[in-house]
């Protein structure tokens, strides 16, 4: 489908993409996904005898509904419809259309579906293994790494993809922080606590210099062959040390990071900062979490909420 300039779907997808590569900065991975959605939404266009340029309000709906109808869940709807919103704003502000299909199309309601975390306790239980195995007199190098690893993924609720890129010379441990490379390359500097800071030091003292091979290696966490770690290895790193019966991953640890800090009384502009997002929303989403906290304490605790828990006063 070609539009009134003569630019084909594909080749309009191919500038995006460019222009999310190049302009915006975004990651390999993330302007992989965008491609796929925009040539998803293109193919229906297309089946209706439309195209990106023509597309107009009831296609974008047509095309949330039929994703619904396939049962892809809500979030993923909600994404692929962020999609096609930056898509065109990208397109009207290249004049290529007059006005933007997307403007009046809501998100589906169960986007705020709240982010799955792990309990206090269960996270905890997660650093002591990791912790036993580094404090071991015998500790191998691993060990030191894997722990440094997760007391950094819940300390500072660092994306899997920020670990994997993270530099020796980018931690400041002296004034307990590290510098982090986050979406579209952003940078922001994250505050560690002292469990994190020690696990770190131990690591780079007497762990990454055994890990380290011929040649320059500026990854701060190393493989065994004295490589970068992929992300895959982190995922897996951290659900090997899952509590019995639970699944954990670096993306939860980062949502029990925030949680937890929300829990405990932390604003969300605070916790909207160490986690890198964009925009206060992102982080709103903390706000039901901890109502839901708040209601347990209250049904646990208060006398009216402890006849309302069917428990004898």
């Amino acid at each position: 489908m070609q539009d009134r300039t003569g630019l084909s779907d594909v080749r309009l997808v191919r500038e995006y993409d460019t222009y999310l590569r190049v302009e915006k900065g975004l990651r390999p991975n993330s302007c992989e996904a965008y491609r796929t959605d925009l040539e998803q939404f293109a193919e229906m266009t297309e089946q209706r005898g439309a195209g990106l340029v023509t597309a107009k309000q009831e296609d974008v709906s047509s095309f949330m509904e039929g994703l619904r109808g396939y049962g892809v869940d809500a979030r993923s709807v909600a994404r692929k419809l962020s999609c096609l919103k930056g898509f065109y704003r990208w397109m009207l502000m290249d004049k290529r259309i007059a006005s933007d299909p997307t403007l009046n199309i809501e998100s589906p309601a169960a986007w705020k579906v709240l982010p799955k975390s792990l309990a206090e306790d269960e996270v905890a239980e997660m650093l002591e293994r990791t912790g036993s195995a580094a404090r071991a007199d015998d500790a191998s190098g691993l060990a030191l790494r894997d722990h440094a690893i997760l007391e950094l993924l819940y300390a500072g609720g660092l994306r899997v993809g920020e670990i994997c890129a993270l530099r020796q010379e980018d931690l400041a441990l002296d004034m307990a922080r590290v510098q982090v490379r986050g979406k579209g390359d952003k940078e922001r500097i994250v505050p560690l606590g002292r469990s994190a800071v020690e696990a770190l030091e131990v690591y780079i003292q007497r762990g990454r210099p055994g890990l380290v091979r011929a040649g320059v290696q500026r990854a701060l966490f190393l493989s065994a062959r004295g490589k970068a770690l992929t992300r895959q290895w982190v995922w897996e790193m951290v659900r090997a040390v899952a509590p019995v019966g639970r699944t954990a991953s670096p993306h939860k640890l980062r949502h029990s990071c925030a949680t937890h800090m929300v829990e405990h009384g932390a604003d969300l502009r605070s916790v909207q900062t160490l986690l890198g997002h964009a925009d206060i929303a992102t982080t709103q989403v903390y706000t039901h979490v901890a109502m839901e906290h708040l209601k347990q304490v209250h049904r646990m605790h208060h006398p009216r909420g402890l006849r309302r828990a069917g428990v004898a006063s």
